[in-house]
């Protein structure tokens, strides 16, 4: 007599995205500077392991609004392990760790005017 669907799914993907805690830069940065570590990131990243796709993927998702990103991470199969996306795995179990500077701006960004 169990209704369909009145269980609330539970996402294989592991867990909800949600925005990274405030944190803050060893020392202020300009939004260039944080561009240019990010842009070196993602550069490098791929080197490290795991496939280019799945790279592709988060870097789509760092870039994005939190739905989008959740579209994003879900259609690709990552298993988010920490919800901030700081710690990634593809369905073969590759690793993948992001820092917290590509995923959001620090508290101590320097803005410009």
């Amino acid at each position: 007599m169990g209704c369909a669907g009145s269980t609330p799914k539970t996402d294989d993907n592991g867990k909800k995205l949600k925005k990274p805690k405030p944190w803050k830069h060893t020392q202020a940065i300009t939004p260039a500077q944080l561009r240019q570590m990010r842009d070196e990131f993602w550069d490098t990243a791929p080197h490290y392991g795991g496939q280019k796709e799945i790279w592709d993927a988060l870097k789509a998702a760092a870039d994005s609004d939190l739905a989008l990103a959740q579209t994003i991470v879900d259609s690709a199969g990552i298993i988010v392990s920490n919800s901030d996306m700081t710690l990634c795995y593809d369905e073969r179990g590759a690793k993948y760790e992001l820092p917290k500077y590509v995923l959001s701006e620090p508290t101590n960004l320097i803005r410009d005017g």
